[in-house]
């Protein structure tokens, strides 16, 4: 046999091209399918994110300075909406910590209900109260929340067009010929208005003849000035005292809005008149000894109103105290106008220096977030 002929049948480099072929295609499946398992793992990821509300942050660590929810909307959204209304870092990150808070779907929404804001924000006050983990670092993060919801409180818009949308206990003024007075709404049910009937200086109603046409101005919770134009149907009363019974209207007129949100109460005050001594850098402020009483009839974190049967000057500066639960607080405060009513002084006081806890505890009062 010839052994040459035999090797000459088996050629010395075999074709393995056809095995290369095969493991680089195993090899490009492998690849695709690693990318559709990450792919399709993170897409369960998103939505358990989106779709399980989260839990307050407990307290402890710098993780308890924030609630543990889940990521409700995008990134993106939250700092578009911030930036449109013209939120610096902190506050923008203050904002997110209240939706996620009370796992806000679509924050767009929230922004434009003050309801549905208020309850975000009396939810993240509490957890804020809950969690601190000490007394400044609570007044700092509160002071911070007051800021956001007072930006976004005067960032809304008009929103009503109709008397029957206003809120009771909102402020009210009844222009009378060249006589303007304060009152306030008690109700918008049924077919009147229902504001308090007003008085004169002296402390008498003033009474205005049925179907007399009225210029009254009103003042929403959340700061907002209306004007409309009514006419007079007649007096009732309402728990003992006089009403006075205007016509609807759907023709409100948007005026202006406060600077900050006010609230009408009745809390009892002492008052110093204060006074500066000194020249120059020497100049000091005295607190008089001699201590007055009155009631505050309003307030806001900018002033407030009281009414006290002392006289007071315009111009004057008072040191005004009162209590709110366990806390005492005090404000430095100047007149800015006076007026008489039925024997008392009626003064418009704005705030010059307020420590921050009082003002976190007067923003608590305004908004109906603390304890009273």
């Amino acid at each position: 046999m010839n052994i040459y002929g035999i090797i000459h049948l088996f050629p010395l480099s075999p074709d393995l091209s056809s095995m290369w072929k095969t493991q680089k295609e195993s090899s490009n499946d492998a690849v695709i399918f690693i990318v559709i398992l990450v792919a399709v793992i993170g897409a369960l990821i998103v939505y358990n994110a989106i779709k399980k509300p989260g839990v307050p942050g407990k307290k402890g660590g710098s993780a308890a300075r924030a609630a543990a929810t889940p990521r409700l909307f995008s990134g993106f959204t939250l700092h578009r909406l911030a930036r449109n209304i013209g939120f610096n870092r902190e506050q923008t990150k203050m904002l997110d910590f209240v939706l996620k808070t009370d796992a806000v779907a679509e924050p767009e929404k929230s922004l434009k209900n003050a309801a549905l804001l208020d309850r975000h924000f009396r939810r993240a006050y509490r957890v804020i109260e809950q969690t601190a983990n000490t007394e400044e670092e609570a007044q700092e993060r509160l002071a911070l929340l007051f800021s956001v919801r007072n930006i976004l409180e005067n960032s809304a818009g008009s929103g009503l067009t109709s008397t029957r949308q206003l809120q009771e206990e909102s402020s009210a003024v009844l222009n009378l010929g060249k006589e303007k007075h304060q009152t306030s709404v008690l109700s918008v049910k049924g077919d009147n208005v229902v504001v308090e009937c007003p008085q004169n200086a002296l402390g008498t109603q003033v009474k205005v003849p049925r179907g007399q046409t009225l210029n009254v101005m009103v003042f929403t919770k959340n700061n907002k000035g209306f004007a409309f134009e009514t006419r007079v149907l007649g007096y009732s009363t309402s728990l003992g005292h006089p009403t006075m019974l205007l016509a609807h209207s759907n023709r409100l007129k948007f005026l202006s809005q406060r600077r900050f949100r006010r609230r009408q109460v009745v809390i009892a005050t002492n008052l110093f008149f204060v006074y500066v001594e000194g020249e120059g850098k020497k100049q000091r402020l005295v607190v008089d000894k001699k201590r007055l009483t009155g009631n505050i009839t309003d307030i806001s974190i900018g002033g407030c109103s009281v009414k006290t049967p002392a006289t007071v000057q315009g111009g004057a500066r008072l040191k005004i105290e009162f209590t709110q639960g366990d806390n005492t607080i005090a404000a430095l405060g100047q007149v800015l106008r006076t007026n008489r009513a039925g024997g008392n002084t009626i003064m418009h006081v704005k705030f010059l220096k307020v420590a921050r806890k009082s003002m976190n505890i007067i923003n608590g009062l305004v908004y109906e977030y603390g304890h009273e």
